[in-house]
C-alpha cells in the first residue's frame, strides 16, 4: 500500500497565493462541515416540537452535538496512515469487548448490550460500527482489487464474528448494520456482480431457515405487524398506525409548528426518538420532510464525492462504506415510520435524540474528512 502525507502548504512565494485556508490546515472538509451544521440545527428546531417543547432535550441534544463536532475535528486530524495500522488492533479490542458483554454485560429490557466500567456504561456494538468497516478496508486495501475469492472469505469472516455476536444479544438492527457496513467496502473494493447475485440468492434460500430458527418471537412479531399493523391496533400495531397518520395528516404545508395532534397529544410514542420524523411531517408537511432530503442527499453527494476522489484504497473504501452506511440509517428509519420496514429501533441520523448514535456519526464524519485530505505520495 502506497505512503501517505497530508495536504501541506507548498513551500515558495509562487504557491503563497494558493496557501491553504484555516478549515484546510485542520484537515476540516468546509461544504461537509456547512451541511452537517444545518441538518443538526435542523434536528433541534424539529427535536423541540417533538419532546413536547422541552428545552431541556434541546440543550441536551445541543451537547451530545458539541461532543460530536470535537470527536469529528479530532478524528480529522488523524492520517489515514495512523487508521490502517490501528485498525486490527482495534477490531481485535471491539470483538473482545463484545465477549465481555456475554460474561459481563449489564442487561436492560431483556437484552444484555452493555459494559460498566465504575460508573461508566456504554455499548460496544456501536463502535464495532466503525471498527469492522476500518478491519476490512485494511485486510483488502494491500491486496489485489477486485478481491479473489479466498480473500472474499476472509473479510466475510471479518464480518461475521462481530454479526453473529451481536446477534446473540439479542440486537438484530445492529448486527445487520454493522454486517451492512463491512459488505459495502467489499463492495467498493469491486466485488464480482457474479458473487453479490449468489449472495441475493443465498439470502432468499435462507429467508425459511432463519424464519424458523433464528428469529426470535418479537421479531416476527415485528415482520408480522409491519404487514398487517391492523390486527392488533391498540398492542404492536398502534407505533405504526399512529406513524402513518400523523404522516397523512400533514399533507403539502403541514398544521403548523407546535400544532401537530398525533405528537402533542402523546398519540405518537417515541415522537422525539425513533418516530422524530413523523412529527416534521405532521407539523411541517411534505416540504418540510423535502428540506431534510435535501440536506441527506447533499451530504450524500459529498461522501460519494469525497469518495470517488480518495487517493488510496483504504481512503475509497472506507469514505464509500461510511457514505452508504449513513444511507441505510435514512432509508431503514424512513421506512420503519412510513410502515415498508419492521421496526427495529433505528434513529433517524442526527435528528432523533440520542447521544450515542451522535458520537458514532461524528466520529465516522471525521474519518471521512480524513479522507477528503489525505494525499498519496508521488514518488519522484
Amino acid at each position: 500500500m502506497g505512503d501517505y502525507v497530508r495536504q501541506m502548504p507548498h513551500q515558495g512565494s509562487a504557491d503563497l497565493a494558493r496557501r491553504p485556508s484555516a478549515f484546510a490546515r485542520f484537515h476540516i472538509d468546509l461544504p461537509l462541515l456547512i451541511l452537517l451544521m444545518m441538518l443538526t440545527g435542523y434536528g433541534l428546531f424539529v427535536l423541540y416540537s417533538a419532546s413536547g417543547q422541552s428545552m431541556g432535550a434541546v440543550i441536551r441534544q445541543g451537547r451530545y452535538f458539541a461532543v460530536g463536532y470535537v470527536i469529528l475535528i479530532l478524528g480529522a486530524q488523524i492520517s489515514l496512515q495512523r487508521y490502517t495500522r490501528w485498525s486490527p488492533w482495534l477490531y481485535l479490542a471491539g470483538v473482545a469487548m463484545l465477549v465481555g458483554v456475554m460474561f459481563f454485560g449489564v442487561g436492560a429490557k431483556g437484552a444484555q448490550r452493555w459494559l460498566q466500567i465504575g460508573g461508566f456504561r456504554f455499548q460496544p456494538s456501536e463502535i464495532l460500527k466503525l471498527v469492522v468497516p476500518m478491519a476490512v478496508a485494511w485486510y483488502l486495501a494491500d491486496r489485489a482489487l477486485p478481491p479473489r475469492f479466498t480473500h472474499i472469505l476472509a473479510a466475510l469472516v471479518l464480518v461475521a464474528i462481530p454479526f453473529l455476536l451481536i446477534l446473540q444479544q439479542p440486537d438484530l438492527g445492529t448486527s445487520l448494520l454493522i454486517a451492512s457496513s463491512g459488505l459495502f467496502v467489499l463492495f467498493m473494493a469491486g466485488i464480482g456482480w457474479r458473487y453479490i447475485f449468489g449472495a441475493v440468492i443465498l439470502a432468499l434460500a435462507s429467508a425459511w431457515p432463519a424464519w424458523t430458527f433464528v428469529l426470535k418471537e418479537y421479531q416476527k412479531q415485528r415482520i408480522l405487524t409491519m404487514l398487517n399493523p391492523e390486527s392488533d391496533k391498540l398492542g404492536a400495531g398502534w407505533n405504526i398506525i399512529q406513524s402513518k397518520t400523523a404522516i397523512g395528516s400533514g399533507g403539502w404545508k403541514g398544521k403548523g409548528w407546535l400544532d401537530g395532534t398525533q405528537s402533542q397529544l402523546d398519540f405518537l410514542p417515541e415522537s422525539h426518538t425513533d418516530f422524530i420524523i413523523a412529527v416534521l411531517a405532521e407539523e411541517h408537511g411534505l416540504r418540510g420532510v423535502m428540506v431534510l432530503m435535501a440536506i441527506y442527499v447533499l451530504i450524500l453527494l459529498r461522501g460519494f464525492w469525497i469518495g470517488v476522489n480518495a487517493q488510496t484504497s483504504f481512503g475509497r473504501m472506507m469514505a464509500g462504506s461510511l457514505t452508504l452506511t449513513f444511507f441505510v440509517y435514512i432509508f431503514v428509519n424512513m421506512g420503519m415510520v412510513a410502515g415498508l420496514l419492521p421496526v427495529v429501533g433505528v434513529p433517524l441520523p442526527l435528528v432523533s435524540a440520542g447521544g450515542t448514535s451522535v458520537v458514532t456519526l461524528m466520529a465516522g464524519f471525521g474519518i471521512l474528512m480524513a479522507v477528503s485530505t489525505e494525499r498519496k505520495l508521488v514518488t519522484r
